[in-house]
């Protein structure tokens, strides 16, 4: 497949762009946005998120599908489900 590791400097995460893309959208797309009250609080909120990211959200580099690809819903009333207390919302037909 021609899938190569690209070594980077030990202590230096900058260096890591895909690691600094994933980091700066948690940031920006929820963290921004949310009061943290605890561990558990953050770990079930980033848990959420990540569930969003990889099921709902879409990716300009995957031509706007999710990494979890999900059918295309052509008939149906529009129905639309909060996600994170209503940060983001999910829109599926019915």
């Amino acid at each position: 497949m021609g899938i190569r590791d690209k070594p980077i400097a030990p202590a230096s995460p900058w260096q890591n762009g895909f690691a600094e893309r994933l980091i700066g959208s948690i940031r920006r797309e929820c963290l921004d946005h949310i009061i943290v009250l605890g561990e558990e609080h953050l770990r079930r909120i980033l848990k959420n998120y990540a569930a969003y990211y990889n099921g709902v959200r879409t990716h300009r580099s995957l031509n706007k599908d999710a990494p979890i690809s999900r059918p295309v819903q052509r008939s149906g009333i529009m129905s639309s489900h909060a996600i994170l207390g209503g940060l983001h919302h999910q829109y599926v037909r019915i």
